[in-house]
């Protein structure tokens, strides 16, 4: 078990080669949730994560002779990129095994940083049984991304922080993949706080530790967003810790994590990936269980492939009703459309789109049922502009 000294030791080792990341209120999401909303902004690391931080503390206390033969670590991206970065800076070599499911961005941005990038598997699971393999073959020091006491103790250096900028925090809100981040930050909030609630939070579609700590069965496995957390195996040293210091664990879905993303960087303007939004996410789907309080939230990484965002601010406005698709029944004849258009123009809504449907469709073989996507300002846009279509003498509704 790590203890406040370890953590304490963490920071002194850290300083001056990681960031103190600030962590500062946001009002308009204090507003939104009912609750006051500290953000911890761990996605302004040079490699955008916390990750670092753990990484960090273990290489530099290796011995000479280890550090010679060089480290060797699995990661879906964010552990790999604090080794490679790290052991670049100390002249290391870095040998990085990530499952083949790993954005591009990560994959890309680790080998930038001097490291040998071994793809293998389609879960952590099985990239860490490789990994673990190359280590024993080559001599290599594993690094494990979060059951390892150096790691843990470092990430829990992000505890202390928070609570040297906001003293008076009363609950932490953490992402939880293999438990590394929050069996630090609980540790370290407890000893400081001890009346401090910590609070973890897992995807639906991972709830590993979850059912570890609530002693549940639910299913795993499959795609997510916050691929960041998605471990299929809680840590041993971890778990022991969490089921020691945190006090509760929540579950988010899908859309909870990608209304997450789309507020925090339309309110924020900070770019966040899936993991490091579940805290946000957890904090929206249960506001009664934060209420009045004093919140404080890890954004605990930016790495996010761009083509995945923009799906997830389309996505995002369309849940928001900024995006929307409705469908128009008219009379198959000139000037049908620019009618259309017209009054979709004169109600203040931009077209995006438009589908003219003859075939595949049950009205009358003169008609013609025409699909817009249009931009909007909201629900009552959209309906605004559905009203103004039926004023203009066609049937229309929201698909």
């Amino acid at each position: 078990m790590i203890e406040l000294a370890d953590i304490r030791a963490a920071a002194e080792r850290l300083q001056g080669q990681v960031l103190d990341t600030p962590c500062v209120e946001s009002r308009t999401l204090s507003q939104i949730a009912g609750a006051q909303v500290f953000l911890k902004f761990e996605n302004l690391q040079f490699t955008a994560s916390f990750k670092e931080r753990g990484a960090c503390n273990k290489l530099v206390q290796l011995g000479d002779e280890e550090k010679r033969r060089g480290v060797i670590a699995m990661s879906a991206g964010n552990h790999a990129q604090g080794v490679a970065y790290h052991a670049q800076r100390l002249g290391m070599r870095a040998v990085i095994v990530m499952p083949r499911f790993t954005p591009g961005v990560k994959v890309e941005r680790t080998r930038s940083f001097g490291a040998e990038i071994v793809l293998h598997g389609d879960t952590l699971d099985e990239s860490r049984s490789h990994a673990q393999q190359l280590a024993a073959a080559q001599q290599l020091t594993f690094v494990h991304p979060y059951d390892d006491e150096a790691i843990a103790a470092g990430q829990g250096t992000v505890g202390i922080e928070m609570l040297q900028a906001v003293p008076d925090l009363d609950t932490l809100v953490v992402a939880v993949g293999g438990g590394g981040l929050i069996a630090g930050i609980a540790v370290a909030a407890k000893a400081i706080k001890p009346g401090i609630e910590v609070i973890g939070v897992q995807t639906l579609r991972f709830p590993n530790m979850f059912n570890a700590f609530k002693h549940a069965s639910l299913p795993q496995g499959g795609s997510t967003i916050a691929e960041g957390i998605a471990v299929g195996t809680p840590g041993r040293i971890t778990q022991a810790i969490i089921e020691r210091h945190v006090d509760d664990m929540l579950l988010v879905d899908e859309g909870d994590i990608e209304q997450a993303i789309v507020m925090l960087l339309e309110i924020e303007k900070t770019l966040v990936e899936g993991a490091g939004a579940a805290g946000l996410a957890a904090l929206l789907k249960h506001p009664e269980r934060f209420k009045g309080r004093k919140v404080g939230l890890v954004l605990g990484g930016g790495n996010i492939d761009p083509l995945l965002l923009a799906a997830i601010i389309e996505r995002g406005m369309v849940r928001a009703g900024r995006l929307a698709r409705i469908r128009v029944s008219a009379r198959d004849v000139p000037g049908s459309l620019a009618r259309i258009t017209a009054i979709v123009s004169e109600a203040g809504a931009n077209i995006d789109e438009v589908h003219h449907q003859r075939a595949f469709t049950m009205l009358a073989a003169q008609n013609v049922e025409i699909e817009l996507v249009i931009q909007t300002r909201g629900r009552d846009h959209i309906q605004g502009v559905i009203d103004a279509l039926h004023a203009g003498g066609f049937a229309a509704q929201e698909q």
